[in-house]
């Protein structure tokens, strides 16, 4: 009776409409985020960098140093980790445009070679000739002119993500101080964003080692087989370690590609073997399990994660879409204690350790 009551109540509202009204607004939060994708993305960027290198700053100030000098320490830490960036990035795209017009004459030799053979087989004159366009050496220019003029933007979106550091160095030891000026009331979210951010800098850390160890390797075995540029494939290896599920085969595919053109198919054949044995050991056998007491993410929702974050703010999202996909479960599942089953099947298996809330007694008349 007095369930039906409540559920009649003025101002309450049917399931059925709430959940409505909820998939109605995640769908404009999304839109809006699509709209402002080339704003957000450097953002999400930004302060993902801050988060990782924020423990700087308090072990500064823990040895006496001002504040000030804390926030600064966080923003220098965080501008280093961008330069190295930046810098790996630029070399392996540079390398790339040189092989690109190096390899020309190869790669137009390859393609004859591959239509004549679809030709004998007997297949549609139509998909090799797909096949030569695909491949011919003005779409493969095209490439890497689109590469090279994509740099603007990547400069200005880069230009952003140096001042969103700034700011947010400056303003994260403020926001450090917000449970002791608001008091213990505010615990609980402080508590949420603590775990959230220790969360991001384990993954970061457990993926950043695992892919030093991977292009190191990858890096070493293309030198032997005498692939060209193995250390623009070795740093294609450690960033495409940063996306999960299919980061491996976004790593494999070009230097096995240019390894069928510049060598043989032996020695494509030998790369495949070996990203496939040195991967699938280090990224499939071992890895997820540091990630998953990192993250705590079912291995669904990180593959459909990369997908959803990708199409949302694009590549970058690829990158960031662990550390978004947290934020989301944060935001609103965690609050809400009826949420817990939820948060258990999107992998926090934490959750089933938790206390159940206090039950509200009935006030007695």
């Amino acid at each position: 009776m007095t369930t039906d009551r409540a559920a009649s109540a003025p101002g309450s509202m049917p399931p059925a409409i709430r959940i409505l009204v909820v998939l109605s607004g995640t769908v404009l939060v999304l839109a809006g985020l699509w709209l402002a994708r080339d704003i957000f993305g450097p953002l999400a960027l930004a302060a993902i960098i801050v988060i990782i290198c924020y423990p700087v700053g308090p072990a500064v100030v823990r040895r006496g140093a001002p504040r000030w000098v804390g926030s600064t320490a966080v923003i220098l830490v965080a501008y280093v980790v961008l330069a190295v960036l930046a810098l790996l990035m630029s070399f392996a795209i540079v390398e790339f445009i040189r092989l690109v017009t190096e390899l020309l004459p190869e790669v137009s030799a390859m393609t004859s070679q591959v239509t004549a053979w679809l030709d004998d087989l007997g297949v549609s004159a139509q998909i090799g000739a797909q096949l030569s366009s695909l491949l011919s050496a003005s779409n493969l220019l095209g490439i890497a002119t689109s590469l090279s003029g994509s740099a603007v933007s990547v400069g200005t979106a880069f230009f952003f993500v140096l001042a969103y550091v700034i700011f947010m160095g400056v303003d994260v030891s403020r926001y450090a101080g917000a449970e002791r000026v608001f008091g213990a009331r505010i615990r609980p979210t402080m508590d949420r964003i603590r775990a959230y951010c220790a969360g991001v800098r384990r993954y970061f850390v457990v993926n950043a080692s695992f892919g030093l160890i991977v292009a190191i390797i990858d890096g070493i075995a293309l030198y032997i087989l005498d692939v060209p540029a193995p250390l623009v494939w070795a740093i294609l290896a450690f960033v495409t370690n940063f996306v999960p599920n299919i980061g491996f085969i976004l790593g494999l595919v070009p230097p096995a590609a240019l390894a069928l053109v510049a060598n043989d198919w032996v020695t494509a054949l030998i790369v495949v073997g070996v990203y496939i044995v040195v991967n699938v050991t280090l990224q499939v056998l071992i890895q997820p399990k540091f990630v998953s007491d990192a993250v705590g993410l079912s291995l669904t929702l990180s593959f459909f994660s990369v997908i959803f974050w990708t199409f949302v703010i694009g590549p970058l999202g690829a990158i960031l879409s662990i550390p978004l996909t947290l934020l989301a479960r944060a935001l609103v599942l965690e609050p809400d204690p009826s949420a817990r089953w939820l948060r258990w099947l999107s992998g926090d298996d934490d959750v089933a350790a938790e206390e159940d809330p206090p039950a509200i007694r009935p006030r007695t008349p």
